[in-house]
């Protein structure tokens, strides 16, 4: 789900959305880095780093929630913005886009599933 020359390239430190903002797109990163990062009472938080080829975002696609964290360029990054419209177009010509982003976030949940249970046996 790559789009060559349609990216956009972001800057070290530049924000590519806001938590908080309303999202009706996704994001696929062409190249370089992308931090995510959740703000609380004023206080940052990384969550991840994302690398070239990693879908973010995808939540925007199903929920009309605010998103739930900032995606920064770590160093410079070529970005691809991709809104509802074209995703659906795109799911229509190649159906195992949508297996991609079912697998994506499976793994992202289990990952969350995986730190639930490290903080807790932390207490």
């Amino acid at each position: 789900m790559s789009g060559g020359a349609l990216g956009k390239v972001y800057q070290d430190g530049e924000i590519i959305v806001r938590q908080g903002d309303h999202g009706e797109s996704m994001f696929v990163i062409q190249a370089g880095q992308v931090e995510v990062v959740a703000e609380r009472e004023g206080e940052e938080t990384l969550l991840r780093v994302a690398q070239a080829g990693e879908l973010l975002g995808e939540m925007a696609i199903f929920e009309k929630q605010p998103r739930s964290a900032t995606l920064r360029a770590l160093g410079e990054a070529k970005v691809l913005t991709i809104d509802k419209k074209n995703f659906m177009r795109r799911i229509n010509e190649d159906p195992t886009i949508a297996f991609r982003i079912l697998e994506t976030m499976s793994h992202r949940v289990r990952e969350l599933s995986n730190e639930i249970v490290r903080l807790k046996a932390e207490k």
